[in-house]
């Protein structure tokens, strides 16, 4: 199945054939396509005219330098600020990483937004792309946030989907730009990467992004479509059941697969339920590369549509709300 980026504030003629189309499960959203809040709502009802309320609706709103919705959202810090209140206060951390979650999600269901690509549980070990998106350098840290991040995501009425999986954390090069290659033996990546996730899924997060990333002591493919890592790591060892979605097929590492099609062939035959297509010029070659959706997939897909949530009405009228975003905001110092 796909999920597909559109072009801007508003759906456009041709795109309404690109959300009916068979496989195309939804829409994930940037900066590109919001403007401000009503612009947003009006959006998301025109999209759903067009699909249906079963159509999913999805953004990266991690906060931190990764937050396509700004303007009358939250401004929220990046996680990495959570990780360092850890090293002074732990039970204050874990706090606010359920606060920090509570109200990305509670504001993105206010909106009809049913999930976003949060958190990330990579390790914060500098690499170029992730930086502050991280919690910690300390897998046993970041674990115990991912934790509580899953838990306050739920309770906003949202899917949990942690990223990016086996880690992306340990390696330097920024895998929108280049292809990267994490030398280090599988083992290593058990004591240390995995261990966030294991602590998602421990907390029930319905699903993982891949990365883009070659570890060759274990597969000499991409993790986004390795086999060995969905199928037998994540699958068969980890006995995780949920949804598993590839990163973008237009990022330079995702190339090594060749075309388009070839792209979204390899994630899917190597155990991918969903694959990004994020950007307009890719999405008819996706679209036309698309085979039937297994019943397996569409079943591990619709649980990422949303629960009921509030509105906007009652969120500014929240004063636990107001609570948590001075407390969640003033990391933002």
């Amino acid at each position: 199945m796909l999920l597909i980026g559109i072009a801007g504030t508003e759906l456009l003629r041709h795109e309404h054939a690109w959300l009916t189309a068979p496989g195309v499960a939804g829409v994930i959203l940037f900066s590109r396509n919001y403007s401000h809040r009503e612009q947003l709502l009006a959006l998301v009802e025109s999209i759903r005219d067009v699909a249906g309320e079963d159509f999913l609706l999805a953004v990266d709103q991690e906060g931190g330098p990764v937050q396509r919705f700004r303007t009358d959202f939250t401004r929220l810090p990046p996680l990495m600020k959570i990780g360092e209140v850890y090293d002074r206060n732990p039970n204050e951390a874990i706090e606010l990483a359920q606060e920090h979650a509570w109200l990305m999600a509670s504001e993105l269901r206010a909106s009809g937004i049913d999930f976003s690509f949060a958190p990330v549980a990579d390790l914060a070990r500098g690499n170029a792309a992730i930086g502050t998106r991280a919690f910690h350098a300390d897998p046993d840290i970041a674990g115990e946030l991912t934790h509580a991040y899953v838990r306050g995501i739920h309770l906003g009425g949202m899917a949990a989907v942690l990223k990016h999986f086996p880690g992306h954390g340990s390696v330097a090069v920024d895998t929108h730009k280049a292809q990267a290659i994490d030398p280090r033996p599988l083992d290593a990546i058990r004591q240390n990467d995995l261990r966030p996730f294991l602590e998602g899924f421990s907390a029930h997060a319905e699903a993982v992004m891949m990365a883009h990333v070659v570890y060759p002591e274990v597969d000499d493919q991409p993790a986004g479509y390795s086999r060995r890592w969905i199928l037998d790591i994540l699958r068969g060892e980890l006995g995780f059941h949920g949804a598993v979605i590839s990163d973008d097929i237009s990022m330079a590492a995702a190339g090594a697969a060749g075309g388009v099609a070839e792209r979204v062939h390899a994630h899917l035959q190597a155990g991918c339920d969903l694959v990004l297509a994020c950007f307009p010029d890719v999405v008819e070659q996706a679209i036309a590369a698309m085979p039937a959706s297994s019943e397996a997939s569409m079943q591990r897909v619709a649980a990422l549509r949303g629960a009921v949530g509030s509105t906007w009405a009652s969120l500014l009228d929240n004063p636990q709300r107001d609570h948590f975003v001075a407390r969640v905001t003033a990391l933002n110092s």
